[in-house]
């Protein structure tokens, strides 16, 4: 589907009519300057808002997506509830970041398909979607992008900006770029840099997208290469969960309708429990997901480097005036622990107000999206101003 807004033609996924989505176009003129030194437009941000602004503008906090999220990170003002949002364990009235109190914005990435300007948006001049003709972009042209949006309520300064995975390095970016904006930062199961390991997935990932025929350069149309962009997602998927949390929840269990199985795809068919899982994670992404953007943001999170070749941590975080809060989970190997506490260490060193959690769940890197009663508290916490939670390294149990 190809919605006009603003005179910006961008396609949309499969959006919920029920998403409260906002929509803010800017660069008409084609002058917002990337990083790469080239300029673009016109820019269209999809956004959400939950709960209030108070009157001095003191209480908003910017919630920013994972890799292939989207706006939707509450359902609080959802009365039919029909569309859960994916931050429903910590976004909403009464919760951890309490709507009741707090003025939530959540947009789209810049690069995303959510409604936001990216590879699947129509390129006005052509007609036709940008595809691999979109220009390349950086972590800090993404945050340059959400801070338009921040511009637009005349925000001068956030309560809060919140992410985890790749949002967190996101919110090192904003707290390094514009230290005067942020009071608090939470950067939650991310790191400084994306490993080799992290890397290798997603180059295979990559490679299995283009390889599939319907690719064609990028140029695919209404026939995206589902087949590649599926085993991508089965791919990247496993690195998200633990080897404790896929054996508990499937083990070595055999699919009861083993002769369907073999009917429908021979002997190299979905038998196991697991196998069948990784089929239907890769096939519902297919039908939410632009491939050119998966491909777009994939590689800008694995470029994305803090130390910008100094080796040095502390050079580039000097500049942060923010309080931050930074959690990691046990079991977590997509970005562990020690990748997280390598911030903490450097922000130590710095004499910065730091605070760090390393939660005990069994989870993998997906954890931060699951009910946690300890991360809850400790965002509630930190939020709230309790010192209770600062300190050098602690591991707490679920």
């Amino acid at each position: 589907m190809v919605l006009d807004i603003n005179g910006d033609r961008v396609k949309l996924i499969k959006i919920p009519k029920s998403y409260q989505i906002k929509y803010l176009t800017f660069s008409d003129d084609k002058s917002f300057l990337l990083e790469s030194g080239e300029t673009f437009g016109p820019i269209t941000v999809a956004y959400e808002t939950f709960g209030t602004l108070n009157e001095d503008k003191s209480n908003a906090i910017l919630v920013l997506h994972a890799l292939t999220g989207d706006t939707h990170c509450s359902s609080c003002d959802d009365t039919v509830g029909e569309n859960p949002g994916w931050w429903d364990v910590i976004v909403g009235k009464g919760k951890a970041i309490d709507t009741n109190k707090h003025f939530v914005i959540c947009t789209n990435c810049f690069g995303g398909c959510m409604g936001t300007t990216g590879p699947s948006s129509i390129n006005p001049e052509t007609e036709k979607p940008y595809g691999m003709s979109f220009p390349l972009f950086t972590v800090r042209d993404m945050i340059n992008v959400q801070k338009e949006v921040i511009d637009s309520f005349d925000i001068k300064r956030l309560k809060c900006v919140v992410g985890a995975s790749f949002a967190g390095m996101q919110v090192l970016e904003w707290s390094i770029a514009y230290p005067d904006m942020v009071e608090r930062a939470i950067v939650i199961a991310s790191a400084a840099r994306t490993s080799p390991l992290i890397i290798g997935f997603g180059e295979v990932g990559r490679n299995a997208i283009m390889a599939d025929p319907d690719f064609k350069d990028g140029d695919y149309g209404d026939r995206p290469p589902v087949r590649g962009l599926s085993i991508a997602r089965m791919l990247a998927h496993i690195t998200y969960l633990s080897r404790d949390s896929l054996e508990a929840k499937f083990g070595r269990d055999i699919r009861e309708n083993i002769a369907d199985v073999e009917r429908l795809y021979g002997s190299f068919g979905p038998m196991f429990q697991v196998e069948s899982y990784l089929r239907y994670q890769g096939k519902k992404f297919t039908e939410r997901f632009d491939t050119n953007s998966y491909l777009y943001l994939t590689k800008v999170m694995d470029l994305y480097e803090l130390t910008r070749g100094t080796n040095d941590l502390t050079i580039n975080l000097f500049s942060i005036t923010a309080k931050m809060l930074v959690i990691s989970f046990e079991s977590d190997w997509h970005f562990r622990p020690i990748e997280s506490y390598e911030i903490v260490k450097a922000m130590m060193k710095l004499g910065k107000e730091i605070s760090y959690v390393n939660i005990d769940a069994p989870y993998g890197h997906d954890s931060f999206l699951l009910k946690n009663p300890m991360m809850s508290t400790v965002i509630s916490s930190f939020l709230s101003n309790d010192k209770s939670i600062s300190g050098d390294k602690a591991l707490l149990k679920e």
